[in-house]
């Protein structure tokens, strides 16, 4: 009874904020607008204050210090192996093989962990997200925005990223020492306030947001699943291979790891369609990857 209890009080809180994401595009209480405004609210405001304490409190070790570059060595097998079984498999649109590697830390990945794992430190899975970020800045959207977008565009844009400056902010204020010191002396606390207050509705607005933009309709599609099928084989297998060398050589929270290979694909790549139809494909991927997320979500709760 108290596991049930325990499972019910984890995953009713996300499928009730879905639900509730869904309730508003239905009913009309929130517009298109209005569901981009919380949404920039929860990713420029909410989630760089969420990124600065994780990682401000990071213990920033040899060991931990690989766990990115090995997440980014990943994203890159990935994306190669996306692309290789895409054409073996002849699956329809040339973003697919985008939707095999990386994972939605930002929008979804960090709300997620924070109800899993309530009384652990945001850290575990910020490192995680960090190799994430490296890769997704650098390679993941060199490609996808394709050769006429200049280098010196993609740096831009990569600084007008609010979460960026906090994940700098924060590896300035944990990696240098500066936030223990800053704890000796009382201040800490203060600057663990003010996160934590900026912070707190994070994980509501995401999934509001998430559960206003799921297609429930297009899920049964053929591609559509195909899509699914083959990025779980190819996110499963690296999934595999990383919690291997854990074993040998510990540097990662497995829960973690598990719940970022099981996120869906990052949800920009629809941006990058150049054709309708092709948009709506990959919106339809990305929104049966996030049911399937979703359903992860709830066993996991169970073995929690």
């Amino acid at each position: 009874m108290e596991t049930l209890l325990g499972v019910i009080k984890t995953a009713l809180p996300v499928f009730l904020a879905l639900g509730l994401g869904v309730l508003c595009r239905r009913k009309k209480l929130l517009s298109r607008e209005g569901i981009d405004t919380l949404k920039k609210i929860a990713v420029d405001i909410c989630l760089p204050a969420v990124v600065i304490g994780a990682f401000a409190t990071a213990e920033y070790t040899e060991k931990s210090l690989i766990l990115p570059l090995v997440i980014f060595l990943a994203g890159c097998a990935g994306l190669w192996l996306g692309k290789v079984l895409c054409r073996i498999m002849k699956m329809p649109g040339t973003l697919t093989p985008f939707l095999m590697c990386g994972f939605e830390g930002g929008m979804l990945g960090y709300a997620l962990f924070g109800l899993l794992y309530p009384g652990e430190s945001m850290s575990a899975f910020a490192l995680i997200d960090l190799g994430q970020a490296f890769f997704c800045f650098t390679i993941y959207k060199a490609l996808l925005a394709g050769p006429d977008r200049s280098k010196k565009d993609m740096v831009k844009d990569c600084f007008a990223t609010p979460v960026v400056w906090g994940v700098i902010a924060g590896l300035l204020l944990g990696a240098t020492g500066l936030y223990k010191w800053l704890g000796r002396v009382g201040i800490a606390s203060v600057i663990d306030t003010c996160t934590g207050f900026i912070s707190a509705p994070t994980s509501m607005l995401i999934l509001l947001s998430v559960g206003y933009d799921l297609n429930l309709k297009s899920l049964m599609q053929k591609d559509t699943l195909k899509t699914v099928a083959l990025r779980l084989g190819i996110m499963g297998s690296l999934l595999g291979i990383i919690l291997l060398i854990h074993h040998f050589f510990p540097m990662l929270h497995p829960g973690a790891m598990v719940l970022a290979f099981m996120l869906p694909a990052p949800y920009v790549v629809p941006v990058f369609a150049d054709k309708p139809q092709e948009r709506e494909q990959v919106s339809s991927a990305l929104s049966a990857m996030t049911v399937v997320t979703l359903g992860i979500f709830a066993v996991m709760c169970i073995f929690v």
